[in-house]
């Protein structure tokens, strides 16, 4: 009997944090009959975890991965599963390490690897090996339903970064953004998200803005684990919001999976790689392994836009950002726009952190408002010929 109790049992199957992530993951697991084990956000209990039985010269993500596996193995998961890539990033020895590392350490969960850059078959293999069945209407259901989510949660976060910026009251906007994430967390269906779509945006709505404030546009580019991580970026949107700046983010993992795992006749415009291909070419030629051919040409759409400023987040020691921020400089011939490098170890400190960006966030303010009285001058001379 309590063998069969063992089998009838759900797998509790845990996966790394980086920022909403977890909420699309969590569906295709429910969908598939597994248990989503989401172990408390990455906190500095997991970074000190990490940190300890990482290689030294390793960047943060892998510290704060392992940090994350080791919580969650610990409060009782049965798999932990690791996204891998090929290419030069060290992100394709992720898997490898962090397995050898479980073991060193006396863990007995099993290891889940899923190939994303492997597309869709890649999904449907993971969730194969995940789940224990094959069912192809199962897990097409449980792909669609994830994809649906990040498209949501990306839409979201744009919006919350647009009213952060405009709220009346410090605090208001996030308070709301908390309330819409448990309503799409609570929704695995597709015309449940539909109707969960509509009902974040009514409630993000609620926010009292300021709709004459000043505000700023700052990108925001780098790797992506680090753009998209609140807690390896020291909650940067939040304290850019907090000094009246909208920020976008370049790199999402909704931009991310329409390059690596939406097919073709699917995708609606240029898709960023697609765009980096395009911009980067007169300073980097080709792909030289992480995000760093798509962050050069981040900067260049940015200032294609006017966009008041970029800022570049990397792990330090990641190489790839390390050529693409060597690259900024030649940029600089055709690309006015001020971009603010940050580099993010187990080591930053927050007070240095947030006066470098209180202090790029002034040069931006006066550089856009000297711009607007240039403007108004010429706009008043003109004028002033027409009537002469």
């Amino acid at each position: 009997m309590s063998n069969e109790k063992k089998q009838e049992r759900k797998r509790k199957i845990s996966f790394p944090h980086m920022g909403t992530i977890s909420y699309a993951w969590s569906a295709a697991l429910r969908i598939i009959g597994c248990e989503p084990f989401v172990e408390p956000y990455t906190s500095k209990k997991a970074l000190s975890l990490g940190t300890k039985h990482a290689p030294e010269a390793i960047c943060l993500p892998y510290k704060l991965i392992l940090g994350n596996f080791i919580e969650a193995i610990e409060g009782g998961t049965d798999y932990v599963a690791m996204i891998t890539s090929p290419g030069c990033c060290r992100l394709g020895e992720y898997g490898k390490c962090i397995e050898n590392a479980l073991h060193d350490l006396g863990y007995e969960a099993k290891y889940l690897d899923l190939q994303l850059y492997d597309g869709l078959k890649g999904m449907y293999n993971f969730l194969k090996e995940a789940s224990g069945k094959n069912n192809p209407f199962l897990f097409a259901r449980a792909i669609f339903i994830a994809i649906l989510k990040v498209f949501i949660l990306d839409k979201l976060e744009s919006t919350l970064s647009y009213y952060r910026a405009r709220e009346i009251k410090v605090g208001d906007a996030e308070k709301h953004y908390l309330k819409c994430l448990k309503i799409i967390d609570q929704n695995d269906t597709f015309f449940g998200l539909k109707k969960a779509e509509k009902q974040i945006l009514e409630e993000m709505k609620k926010v009292e803005i300021n709709p004459n404030k000043e505000v700023l546009n700052v990108d925001i580019t780098g790797e992506i684990y680090v753009v998209n991580d609140e807690f390896s970026n020291q909650n940067i949107e939040k304290e850019l919001g907090r000094m009246g700046v909208q920020v976008r983010r370049s790199l999402t993992v909704s931009s991310f999976l329409k390059d690596a795992i939406i097919p073709k006749i699917f995708r609606k415009g240029e898709t960023h790689l697609q765009r980096a291909d395009r911009l980067a070419k007169p300073y980097l030629m080709r792909d030289i392994g992480g995000d760093a051919l798509e962050c050069v040409s981040d900067v260049a759409y940015a200032n294609e836009r006017g966009i008041d400023g970029i800022i570049h987040i990397s792990p330090f020691t990641c190489m790839p950002e390390i050529m693409s921020q060597n690259i900024f400089p030649a940029m600089r011939e055709n690309c006015e726009i001020p971009i603010l490098p940050l580099i993010m170890d187990e080591q930053t400190g927050r007070a240095g952190y947030i006066t470098r960006i209180e202090a790029f966030v002034d040069l931006m303010r006066r550089r856009k408002r000297k711009r607007q009285m240039q403007n108004n001058i010429k706009k008043d001379n003109d004028t002033k010929a027409e009537v002469a």
